[in-house]
């Protein structure tokens, strides 16, 4: 079983007013978890890495529990998320997609099994490296109100041994949203598409 050490947990929160328009009544509010962690697999190559999954759910449910208590600790406003990683010069990218399951289903399930695919990005940078984290619907993956990324990054790594693990929520549509679609609250949830 490999191990991934927690060097450092960055949780960030923005309040948007305003995109040059009129203010809406709530602001929108996006928020990110992000774990910077050693990466076993760093500096050689490893066939089997899908067992490393399960020793991953627990860091999910944690940066889960603390996005959900970062907007306020009430699920009910909680409508869209996304996942990524950036893994260190000394990884490779597959290392990044060890967090498709525990990232994942973490959020679906303290969202009470959302039923749309999570977005996801992962890349390999350099320390200081950025990532456009994808943002969707939780229920419905056709509502175009709720298309966002997240930008993200630590300033201090991730280091070449090391992968940063993002997740991210947000509360409400892009401010001033109207390029039509599938809207919020004509979503059925049945199948993570309408």
């Amino acid at each position: 079983m490999p191990e991934f050490p927690i060097r450092k947990i960055v949780v960030t929160i923005e309040e948007i007013f305003h995109e040059g328009g009129p203010a809406p009544e709530t602001p929108r509010r996006r928020a990110a978890a992000m774990a910077l962690v050693k990466n076993p697999f760093a500096e050689r190559y490893v066939e089997e890495l899908q067992g490393a999954m399960d020793d991953l759910k627990p860091l999910g449910l944690m940066l889960t529990d603390r996005l959900i208590e970062a907007l306020g600790g009430d699920m009910g406003p909680i409508d869209g998320y996304g996942k990524g990683a950036i893994v260190g010069t000394a990884g490779e990218l597959e290392h990044g997609a060890l967090w498709h399951v525990p990232g994942g289903y973490a959020m679906r399930e303290r969202l009470g099994e959302a039923k749309a695919i999570v977005p996801s990005a992962k890349k390999v940078g350099a320390f200081g490296s950025r990532l456009d984290v994808p943002l969707g619907h939780i229920n419905a993956a056709y509502v175009r109100s709720h298309f966002d990324a997240m930008e993200v990054g630590i300033a201090d790594g991730p280091r070449p041994d090391e992968i940063l693990f993002c997740l991210a929520m947000t509360c409400g549509p892009r401010i001033h949203a109207r390029m039509g679609g599938l809207a919020a609250e004509d979503v059925k949830g049945e199948d993570g598409l309408r």
